[in-house]
């Protein structure tokens, strides 16, 4: 942890500033140590120099253990290729050029997909999850000297109120318990005349259809490790047999989506391992979630009206993305 983080972080509990005790410093890192609130009452751990300002177990540890094990899979600087730029910068419609230096919250962090565009954008980075996916982040960013990584609740944000010029959550709200109440924890934390930007699983007839929905009432409630590894067994016959289905005239497109596996071939420029890997990875993300709650368009424009947010703009690029400023 970087020291610079404490004018940032409060304690979740009671929103006062957190002093740093009993603390190990490694090059001018705080490795380990305690954070502990003004008036004594609370108290929190850095391990591996991590503030952790949860349970070590909770509803995200599928998260943590897929992030973990597919830890570089998603990263442009791994996979050679654009993606996770191209949705970051398309989503949020920002221009790399104002984000240097500023402050920026990546809500659901993940292993650091995002976080490693805005970081290269020169932006000062918070990177915040609620599962062991934080551990992974750090040590795929931790050169960035720019980088800020927290393993925190969104319902009890650690940070102080109206710091972020930036805020943005993609593919992660979804899976919150209350998704409007972890919408509703983001805004309080952007800074005036702060831009705002979240995605969604979008709503509608035809993502019911999905083989997702209909499997995961029964693949969220088996043992994750097992899940993985019927799973690893399952998406290479999977994905031959989506790609056999794509080939058939006409109706190939739509009968390959029977098939329920998160099949990119045609759509992302991978090699036939990345394509594997990516498959692998996404369709232990659609099964093995707790929680998955789409949202549609007028659901997010309203969230995004109550929060007295402006310059609201709700589209679809990729997933279902709301934009805003706050004024």
């Amino acid at each position: 942890m970087k020291l610079e983080m404490l004018e940032i972080i409060r304690c979740p509990k009671s929103g006062q500033k957190l002093i740093l005790k009993e603390k190990n410093i490694v090059n001018n890192l705080v490795e380990s140590g305690t954070l502990v609130s003004e008036d004594g009452v609370h108290s929190y751990r850095i391990i591996n120099f991590i503030p952790r300002f949860v349970p070590q177990s909770n509803y995200a540890d599928n998260f943590g253990m897929q992030w973990n094990l597919f830890r570089k899979t998603q990263l442009d600087s791994y996979s050679g290729q654009n993606i996770s730029g191209d949705r970051f910068w398309n989503s949020t419609n920002w221009d790399p050029n104002d984000l240097k230096g500023k402050w920026i919250l990546d809500c659901g962090c993940g292993a650091g997909r995002f976080a490693e565009i805005a970081l290269m954008a020169g932006a000062k980075v918070v990177a915040l999850d609620y599962s062991s996916a934080v551990d992974a982040c750090y040590s795929n960013l931790n050169n960035f000297e720019n980088l800020y990584v927290i393993q925190g609740d969104i319902y009890a944000l650690p940070l102080k109120l109206e710091t972020f010029p930036y805020i943005y959550s993609l593919g992660v709200l979804q899976h919150t318990p209350d998704v409007e109440k972890a919408f509703n924890s983001l805004p309080k934390f952007l800074a005036l005349n702060g831009h705002f930007c979240i995605d969604f699983y979008e709503k509608n007839f035809k993502s019911k259809l999905l083989p997702k929905f209909w499997l995961r009432p029964i693949t969220k409630k088996l043992n994750k490790k097992k899940l993985f590894q019927i799973l690893q067994n399952w998406t290479p016959r999977l994905l031959f047999l989506s790609n056999l289905l794509s080939k058939i005239p006409i109706i190939g497109l739509y009968l390959k989506r029977v098939i329920p596996v998160a099949n990119y071939k045609g759509i992302l420029n991978l090699s036939e391992k990345q394509l594997e890997e990516w498959a692998l990875l996404d369709t232990f993300d659609w099964l093995a979630p707790e929680y998955d709650n789409p949202q549609d368009t007028n659901t997010i424009r309203r969230w995004l009206n109550n929060a007295s947010l402006q310059n609201i703009e709700v589209l679809k690029v990729v997933h279902l993305v709301g934009r805003a400023v706050k004024l």
